[in-house]
């Protein structure tokens, strides 16, 4: 079993004879209280070349103190989440926690790479009743790293986490240990510190925005901010965190759009191969996210539903009102399951070669991107002619939508995607063309918006006629005929967005 939270700290370096300050009166903080001193030994584990180190990831195993167990810290925009798992065997990853990280490791096995003893006391930050707002956590550490020459290293820090305070409470504690002659440590973790030199730094290349800079170098900083967040997210589609497989999927569509949006940037053949493979991590994505969709529209439906019906009497509405809800239909239960076993699936793939296969095509592709001599050129006289050249295959879908095809549903569905090109094709070149882009991007956003809402209402649509069609209750069937309604409404009120969005 594992549990999480979010971590949100600084930490400070401090000298040997370094005397913690005085820390009431800082805002909210009504009483300070010492906690008994304690002494911690933590085992840390990572691949043979430090991978989680490079992305400011740690797994470590601690004994000693209240949260003793396996501690996984990943980044997250706040701070770091931090997920947990019991003590277990000594040598032994949680299984749990090693998936968790395996976009990173793809692979390569965990090994204890450092130790690090610690002897720490802490001091409680509490508010008027009592509860805690903040630790401060002064700690003298002696920390190895377990290489051949198993080299060891003293020093000293404090480290100021929130519990249930304001982030002022973090900024002004700061202040404090400051005057009192602590420095805000560069590193982010022990473990950053200790193996500093060791580790290869991963995760990007430099934000290419000035208008002076080569198209390629935007474009391709585009595709690693995307690369990030694939994996940013990563963790947490595992964990089945809520918004994390959209995001995720979002951040692989966006990567595979700017591939064919810019593709005369780069040799055709190199790439096309990642593209597919990214079209294939949509797909594996796809399948959870389109249930999750689904199911939550249908929950939610469900719930309109068991809203009484106004003209009735009081008591009678509330009556009625609480034996609809009290009946989940069975059919929402096996949409449920459905996910659930979409989720098992989608687990099964990103522990596969196939995935860590495309991530390391990924990594190559934005370290030695293999680009084209058009991708040398200026970037503000490049761009115009490439987005162009995305809103021209869009204006074509269109001509296909309004010229009677024969498969309307089809031609609406690559009206969308070509819309959904143009929108990140833009947002590639906000940088470089500014507000021209900015429009393109919020006109081919609302063209997708529109043709996005009218297909998931056709997909409702059709899975409530599936389900109707098992359904022997008359009312259970009247409630989803009235929930197909709504539907349909919902489909023709998203044709007239989308006419008006193109319109615009």
């Amino acid at each position: 079993m594992t549990e999480s939270h979010l971590e949100i700290e600084r930490k400070y370096d401090a000298a040997a004879d370094f005397t913690l300050p005085d820390l009431s009166g800082l805002p909210g903080v009504e009483g300070v209280r010492d906690a008994a001193s304690v002494r911690l030994h933590a085992a840390y584990f990572d691949t043979a070349d430090l991978r989680l180190a490079a992305r400011g990831i740690t797994l470590r195993r601690r004994r000693g103190g209240e949260d003793a167990g396996w501690h996984l810290k990943l980044p997250a925009p706040a701070g770091r989440l931090e997920v947990r798992a019991p003590l277990g065997r000594a040598r032994s990853v949680p299984g749990r926690l090693a998936s968790l990280v395996a976009a990173y490791t793809r692979g390569a096995p965990l090994r204890q790479v450092a130790a690090l003893d610690t002897d720490r006391r802490t001091t409680l930050l509490l508010d008027a009743d009592g509860a805690p707002l903040a630790e401060v956590a002064d700690d003298a550490v002696v920390g190895t790293v377990l290489d051949a020459e198993a080299v060891t290293t003293r020093w000293r820090e404090v480290e100021v986490e929130l519990v249930n305070g304001p982030p002022k409470l973090l900024a002004a504690a700061g202040r404090r240990l400051r005057k009192a002659g602590a420095r805000e440590s560069s590193a982010s973790s022990k473990l950053a510190r200790l193996l500093d030199g060791r580790i290869e730094r991963r995760g990007g290349v430099p934000k290419a925005e000035a208008k002076g800079r080569c198209v390629g170098d935007v474009v391709v900083a585009r595709l690693s901010a995307q690369v990030d967040a694939l994996l940013r997210h990563d963790p947490a589609a595992r964990r089945g965190e809520d918004d994390a497989v959209h995001q995720m999927r979002v951040a692989a569509r966006r990567a595979r759009a700017v591939l064919r949006a810019y593709a005369p940037l780069f040799e055709r053949e190199r790439v096309r191969p990642i593209g597919d493979e990214l079209r294939w991590l949509g797909g594996v994505l796809g399948e959870v996210r389109d249930l999750e969709v689904l199911r939550a529209r249908l929950t939610k439906r469900v719930g309109e539903l068991a809203q009484a019906d106004p003209a009735a009497e009081p008591v009678a509405a509330e009556r009625v009102a609480a034996e609809r809800v009290a009946a989940v239909p069975s059919w929402l239960d096996d949409l449920a399951r459905q996910e659930r076993a979409a989720y098992r699936r989608m687990n099964a793939a990103l522990g596969g070669l196939r995935y860590f296969a495309l991530l390391d095509a990924l990594d190559a592709l934005v370290a030695e991107p293999p680009l084209t001599a058009r991708a040398r050129r200026p970037a503000d006289e490049e761009f115009p002619g490439l987005l162009d050249r995305s809103r021209r295959r869009l204006v074509r879908e269109h001509d296909v939508l309004t010229g009677d095809p024969e498969d309307v549903e089809t031609a609406r569905h690559d009206v969308r995607k070509a819309a959904k090109r143009v929108r990140y094709a833009a947002e590639t070149a906000v940088p470089v063309l500014g507000a021209d882009a900015e429009r393109a991007m919020r006109d081919a956003k609302a063209v997708q918006t529109a043709l996005g809402e009218h297909r998931d209402a056709l997909i409702t649509m059709r899975r409530i006629e599936e389900i109707a069609a098992a359904v022997r209750d008359p009312a259970e069937a009247f409630a989803l005929g009235r929930i197909h309604e709504v539907e349909r409404r919902a489909a023709d009120a998203s044709l007239t967005r989308f006419a008006a969005a193109w319109n615009a």
